[in-house]
């Protein structure tokens, strides 16, 4: 009988190691939750070519050809070119725009999350439909408030994510037109 007893208890104990190991696995395999509003854009092309021109954008690009020179990351108070930004994308940077008419107070909001950490872009640009469009290579979020929960969801997720053509590529911190 103890042999039985002995026998059912460590079967019992394999049992729940499998079990707490699947759990382990599955939890580390799923898929991690879409982001509501992220829209992707299948593998943008790339390359450089200074001579092309972005005008007119109602979004900025998330991603393909763009110009040599990346943007420096940091905050911006005058637009800047969105060839440049999306060199920076390319080596995993987020780049936060807003409409030139958003409020002191949102910009404010703004700027203290792409102080938080490295990798962000923060500029107005001219002509944007939605009041903040959070962009990354391949990946866009247009949302209507700064104090929206998804902008630094969206940076956790995509922020030197693994779409990320360039990888660690250079984006110096912190060179940027300090805000007014």
């Amino acid at each position: 009988m103890f042999s039985n007893r002995r026998n059912l208890i460590i079967l019992g104990m394999a049992l729940v190691g499998v079990v707490g190991l699947a759990i382990i696995v599955f939890l580390n395999v799923r898929p991690d939750r879409p982001i509501e509003g992220v829209v992707q854009f299948p593998r943008p092309a790339r390359g450089h070519d200074d001579t092309l021109v972005f005008d007119g954008l109602e979004v900025p690009p998330a991603g393909g050809e763009h110009f040599g020179i990346w943007q420096n990351c940091g905050i911006y108070a005058e637009p800047i070119d969105a060839g440049n930004a999306v060199h920076s994308m390319e080596h995993g940077a987020v780049w936060i725009t807003y409409q030139p008419d958003l409020p002191a107070d949102d910009v404010a909001q703004l700027a203290e999350v792409a102080r938080s950490q490295s990798f962000l872009l923060l500029s107005p640009y001219e002509g944007q439909r939605s009041p903040v469009i959070v962009t990354a290579w391949g990946f866009q979020l247009e949302v209507d408030s700064a104090d929206d929960g998804r902008i630094e969801d969206f940076i956790e997720r995509y922020r030197l994510g693994p779409t990320t053509p360039e990888l660690g590529g250079a984006c110096v911190q912190g060179v940027g037109v300090p805000l007014p």
